[in-house]
C-alpha cells in the first residue's frame, strides 16, 4: 500500500453483528483517493436504489483522507456520508477535530456500518480490533457526557468518538454527528441515519503510525506554510481567523450583504443596522467571555475558543465560542442581536446533536410564518415567534431538541414541517429539502451553482467559482460569460481536497494538495490528471443521486436566493443572479446534458474508474 494509507477497511453489519476487514485497494485510493468520494464509491455498490434512508439497509460511513493523521497541516478532517433522509439522495458532511487522525492511528482508512441493531451499541476500535459493545447505559446521554461516560468505560483518557445525541436517538432530520463535544459533521440528516442503526457511537483509540513517502518534503511543506502564515501574504488572515476564528466579521457580513438577514429577506443595512450586528462579531464576543482557545489536529492556525458565561437569561457555564455560521444562523437570519442567545443556542445543539445552520434557518422561517400569520400561538405552544425575540428563540430551539410539542414539527427541519403543517412553502429558503447556509448567493453568485448543482445541496465549503468571484469586482462579479471551464477546474480542485483530508482554510493559506498528496503518498499527478481525478470523484457523487432519481427540478434555489424579486436598498440593490447562465455553463464545460444533469456516456468514459456506472446509465 501506498504510503498516507493504513489500507484497511472496517465493514459493521450491526443486524447480525458481523465484522469484517477488507482491504483498501492501490486502484480504489488512487481513483478515488478518500473522504467523500471513496464514501460515495463504495456507498454506491452497497446501498440499493430506494433504499428508506432510515431503514437498515443504508450504509453510514465514517471515512478518512490520505493525509489524516501524517502530520500534514490543516489534515484534521473525516467524512460522514450516508444516503440523506432529507433529501433522499447523497449525502456527506465534513468535521475536524482529532476524531478522523484517531481512526487512523486505529488501524482503519474508513469504517462502513450497515444493517440496525435491536438495541443501543457502539463500535469500539483499539489498535486495529473492533467490537460491538452495548450502549444501553449511554442512551439518553447528550454528547459530553457520552464522551466521558465512552472515557470512563474503556479507560482510554486520550479516547475519540463520532456519536449521537439525542436528537440522533429521535431521528431528528436536524440530527449531526458530533465529535470532541463540538465539532459536528452536520448537514443532511446523518445524526438520524445513526439513530435508526441504534448506534449511539463509534470510539477509536490507536497507536499506530501512517506511512509518508516523502517525510523530509512534507517538513519542507509544513515549514513554507508555517512561514507564509507568519509574515507572508497569508499573515493577515492567520492572524485574525487565529486569533477570533469564523467570527471575525459577523456582523460586518450582515452590512455587507454578504449574511442572509430576515430569513433572506431583509436588508443588513435597513433590518439589522451595524449597532446590532456589531454584538455579533467574535473580537467584541471574546472581551466578554474567552477563556482560551484549542485547533483541531495538525492545525496552526486554532479558530476555536473556549468560553464562559456565568450570568445574564443564559449562564451556561464554560462552553464554546459559536462559529460564522451560528452566529449568522441565530443572529441575523432570525434579527437577533443578543449574543448570550447565541451562545445559548449554540450550547444546546452541540449538546444534543443538532445541524446549528438548519436549526438556527428552520426557526427563522417559522418566525416569518408567525409574523404573516401562518402560524399562530395556538400552533407554538404559546412561544411568541417574533423578529429578534432572543427567549423566543432559545424557548424554541430546545423545544426542537427535546422534540416537545410545536418543537418535534420544527426538528424535522423547515421543508418537513410545511408539508407537515400544510402551509408556509412561500417562505422556504432550501434546495431539496437543505437549508441554505449563511453565505448569500446574491452576493457572491459563485455560490449559486454550487448549491443548486453539487451532489449535497446547500453547502458552503463545496467547490466552484464563489472564491474567485468573491473578490471580483462588480462588472465582472455578475458576468457569466465563459465560466463554464474555470467553475469545473474549481470544483475539481475542491473535491480533491476535501477528499485528501484537508480544511478549507488550508486554501487561504497557500497549502497546495497536489504537491502534499505527492509528498505524503509519493504519487505525482500532473494538472490534467488532478482535474480528471477531480471530476471523477464529483460525478461519483453526482452518479448516486442520478440513480435514485434525482432530477434538476428537485434542486432548485428559491427566489430570494436569486434575486428574483431584487432588493431595492442596500448593497445588493437591484441584483439578480443569472443562475441559468452559470449552470448552463458548467454543464457544457463538464459533459453533463443542460435539461437532466445526466453526465454523457463519453465523458463518464473519458475519467475512467466508473465502468459500472456507464454501464448502469448507458447499458
Amino acid at each position: 500500500m501506498q504510503g498516507g494509507y493504513v489500507g484497511k477497511l472496517l465493514f459493521v453489519n450491526l443486524t447480525d453483528g458481523i465484522i469484517e476487514d477488507r482491504p483498501l485497494t492501490d486502484e480504489m485510493a488512487g481513483n478515488f483517493i478518500g473522504g467523500l468520494s471513496l464514501g460515495a464509491r463504495i456507498l454506491y455498490d452497497m446501498v440499493k436504489p430506494g433504499a428508506d434512508p432510515l431503514g437498515p439497509e443504508n450504509v453510514l460511513g465514517f471515512v478518512t483522507g490520505p493525509l489524516t493523521a501524517t502530520g500534514a497541516l490543516f489534515s484534521g478532517r473525516y467524512m460522514v456520508v450516508c444516503k440523506s433522509p432529507v433529501t433522499n439522495a447523497w449525502n456527506d458532511a465534513n468535521s475536524g477535530g482529532h476524531f478522523g487522525p484517531e481512526l487512523k492511528k486505529a488501524g482503519y482508512d474508513a469504517v462502513f456500518v450497515s444493517g440496525a441493531s435491536k438495541k443501543p451499541v457502539y463500535i469500539w476500535i483499539k489498535d486495529g480490533q473492533a467490537e460491538i459493545r452495548d450502549a444501553a447505559k449511554l442512551w439518553g446521554k447528550d454528547s459530553t457526557e457520552t464522551r466521558d461516560a465512552l472515557i470512563e468505560e474503556t479507560g482510554e483518557a486520550k479516547l475519540r468518538a463520532a456519536l449521537i445525541g439525542p436528537a440522533g436517538e429521535n431521528q431528528s432530520l436536524l440530527a449531526c454527528v458530533m465529535n470532541d463535544t463540538h465539532r459536528a459533521a452536520g448537514r443532511g440528516g446523518a445524526g438520524a441515519v445513526m439513530g435508526s442503526k441504534n448506534l449511539k457511537a463509534v470510539a477509536v483509540c490507536g497507536t499506530g503510525k501512517v506511512p509518508v513517502a516523502n517525510p523530509e518534503k512534507l517538513r519542507e511543506i509544513n515549514m513554507a506554510v508555517t512561514k507564509n502564515m507568519k509574515e507572508g501574504p497569508a499573515a493577515g488572515f492567520a492572524k485574525a481567523f487565529g486569533t477570533f476564528g469564523t467570527g471575525v466579521g459577523t456582523g460586518g457580513s450582515a452590512i455587507s450583504g454578504d449574511s442572509p438577514v430576515k430569513n433572506w429577506g431583509g436588508i443588513g443595512v435597513v433590518d439589522f443596522d451595524a449597532s446590532k450586528a456589531e454584538k455579533l462579531n467574535a473580537p467584541v464576543m471574546d472581551a466578554k467571555y474567552k477563556t482560551g482557545k484549542y485547533a483541531c489536529a495538525n492545525c496552526p492556525l486554532g479558530c476555536g475558543a473556549d468560553y464562559k458565561v456565568d450570568g445574564g437569561d443564559w449562564p451556561v457555564g464554560e462552553t464554546y465560542r459559536p462559529e460564522y455560521e451560528t452566529m449568522s444562523a441565530f443572529g441575523s437570519l432570525c434579527l437577533n442581536d443578543n449574543a448570550e442567545s447565541i451562545i445559548k443556542c449554540n450550547e444546546i445543539c452541540n449538546r444534543y446533536g443538532m445541524d446549528t445552520i438548519s436549526v438556527g434557518a428552520t426557526i427563522a422561517w417559522a418566525i416569518e410564518c408567525y409574523e404573516n400569520g401562518v402560524i399562530t400561538k395556538n400552533d407554538t405552544d404559546g412561544i411568541e415567534l417574533n423578529w429578534g425575540n432572543a427567549k423566543s428563540i432559545v424557548g424554541m430551539t430546545q423545544a426542537m431538541a427535546d422534540q416537545k410539542g410545536f418543537g418535534k414539527i420544527l426538528a424535522l427541519g423547515s421543508r418537513k414541517a410545511a408539508e407537515t403543517l400544510k402551509k408556509g412553502q412561500e417562505y422556504l429558503q432550501t434546495v431539496n429539502g437543505i437549508e441554505l447556509p449563511m453565505h448569500d448567493s446574491r452576493f457572491n453568485p459563485g455560490y449559486s451553482r454550487t448549491y443548486q448543482m453539487d451532489p449535497t445541496p446547500a453547502r458552503h465549503v463545496k467547490g466552484g467559482l464563489w472564491p474567485m468571484l468573491g473578490r471580483a469586482k462588480p462588472e465582472k462579479k455578475y458576468d457569466p460569460t465563459g465560466t463554464g471551464p474555470i467553475d469545473v477546474a474549481l470544483t475539481a480542485s475542491a473535491e480533491i481536497m476535501n477528499a485528501a483530508g484537508l480544511c478549507l482554510f488550508s486554501s487561504f493559506v497557500g497549502v497546495s494538495p497536489p504537491d502534499m498528496l505527492e509528498a505524503v503518498t509519493g504519487i505525482s499527478l500532473s494538472k490534467e490528471e488532478l482535474q480528471k481525478t477531480g471530476l471523477r470523484m464529483f460525478n461519483m457523487r453526482h452518479a448516486f443521486n442520478i440513480r435514485e432519481g434525482q432530477l434538476p427540478g428537485d434542486c432548485v434555489l428559491p427566489d430570494r436566493a436569486v434575486g428574483a424579486t431584487p432588493q431595492t436598498e442596500g448593497p445588493l440593490k437591484d441584483v439578480t443572479i443569472a443562475h441559468e447562465a452559470y449552470m448552463k455553463n458548467w454543464c457544457q464545460a463538464a459533459g453533463w446534458d443542460e435539461k437532466t444533469w445526466k453526465p454523457s456516456k463519453e465523458s463518464l468514459q473519458a475519467l475512467g474508474g466508473m465502468e459500472d456506472v456507464v454501464k448502469d446509465f448507458f447499458g
